[in-house]
């Protein structure tokens, strides 16, 4: 214990000294102005980035009658990624596992003991020679896996890594699977590759890159393949975003208005959030918003927007593949969810109603992800514990220690 009770009312006394000329409820009226006059659609320099699929509406339903709704999708299969996160080397290396899982309900224990493994290395070594063989299989077939060599970079090594290893993982075993998937595929997460495509904006070295090397393009186009293999079956897929820090809405309309929220999920629950007469939220019921068609942030790069060429190949109108969402509120938890799903799926009015209702009934019913995604995500996950040991065996298998720093030696034992 480090802060005695003087301590805790000082830092209080600090915080009371920052006042606010702008109260919560100026902050609610200032979003119901955003959302009543500047997105239908959006404009950003003349672009519409965000733009209602149908009419645009705040929707409520009953959190009871939601539970209790019956599923328009019979069965559900769920699909995630996790990592051991990047691990730097003494040696120079620079290494991310990952392991990617898909869940069913009903259950299905043959599918859940799939996995599909990617460990991505980097090294600025010349010398290293890193032997990418094609997959190999495991546990009795039930497994497979495979080694990427990152492409060199003297800046984000752990960036590329992780995003490299954590998407085509994914993308993989979900191609592997989509067979098994009848009714609808929840992905734990957004429809396309998110980590890779901000690249594009984040730093001109990762956009050069995304552009000019095929590694990272291939991973893109597992995606668009997904996307095209699941539209010619006739099987809607989804993706379920538990949080977001997009920024892209709040950042245009702050160039045309006063935009306080520190991102778009923080406007969204002042659009979404419910009181009662003495400012309290109201948990009865779950409220969202209708489907929009996105062109903004990391959704322009697959719009019909987008001027950047990534070399794609694609065999459905350019209109299919654009990213389309709602936003869904949880008050019990105070949670903001976003659901995304290509236009190939929501451009049929019928079918965007069943998703929505689907991941609206599921929440409900959980208050949280629905079920198949949160089994895939405990299948995917690789424990604090289980990354210690895999690092250590890695530190066996190069004869070199992990570069520590200080964090390691400071939290060292401590749980979290």
């Amino acid at each position: 214990m480090t802060l005695d009770p003087v301590h805790f009312d000082g830092i209080a006394d600090l915080a009371g000294r920052i006042e606010s000329g702008v109260d919560a409820s100026d902050h609610r009226d200032l979003a119901d102005t955003v959302w009543t006059e500047f997105l239908d659609p959006l404009y950003d320099e003349g672009t519409p980035i965000l733009e209602p699929l149908d009419d645009r509406r705040r929707r409520l339903v009953e959190i009871e009658d939601a539970a209790l709704m019956e599923s328009p999708f019979p069965t559900q299969h769920g699909l995630d990624s996790g990592t051991i996160n990047p691990t730097t080397f003494k040696n120079g290396l620079v290494i991310d596992v990952a392991q990617a899982a898909m869940a069913s309900v009903p259950s299905d224990l043959d599918l859940h003991r799939g996995r599909t493994i990617v460990s991505t290395v980097h090294s600025n070594d010349g010398t290293v020679d890193v032997t990418e063989d094609d997959w190999t299989l495991f546990d009795d077939c039930y497994g497979r896996g495979r080694i990427l060599q990152a492409p060199r970079v003297d800046r984000f090594e752990q960036t590329v890594v992780h995003a490299l290893a954590l998407y085509l993982a994914e993308s993989k075993h979900a191609t592997l699977n989509a067979d098994v998937v009848e009714d609808l595929l929840i992905l734990d997460g957004p429809i396309y590759p998110t980590g890779l495509l901000k690249w594009t904006n984040q730093d001109p070295t990762l956009a050069e890159l995304l552009v000019e090397d095929e590694r990272p393009r291939d991973v893109v186009q597992h995606y668009v393949d997904l996307v095209e293999r699941f539209v010619g079956r006739d099987v809607p897929l989804v993706g379920f975003v538990k949080s977001t820090a997009s920024k892209a809405i709040t950042r245009t309309v702050r160039r045309k208005s006063a935009a306080p929220w520190v991102n778009d999920a923080a406007f969204f629950e002042q659009v979404l959030r419910r009181t009662d007469d003495d400012g309290e939220t109201d948990t009865d019921a779950l409220t969202f918003t209708n489907w929009f068609v996105s062109r903004a942030g990391a959704d322009c790069p697959l719009s019909v927007e987008s001027d950047l060429d990534l070399g794609l190949e694609k065999a459905l109108d350019p209109e299919a593949y654009e990213v389309t969402f709602f936003v869904l509120y949880d008050p019990r938890e105070e949670l903001i969810y976003r659901v995304e799903a290509p236009y190939a799926f929501t451009r049929d009015a019928d079918l965007r109603e069943k998703l929505a209702m689907q991941i609206v009934s599921d929440v409900a019913a959980r208050t949280g992800p629905p079920l198949a995604v949160e089994k895939a995500d405990e299948l995917a996950r690789i424990s604090r514990q289980e990354k210690s040991a895999l690092q250590r065996q890695l530190e066996e298998t190069f004869s070199s220690d992990r570069q520590r720093e200080y964090n390691d030696v400071r939290w060292d034992g401590a749980e979290f």
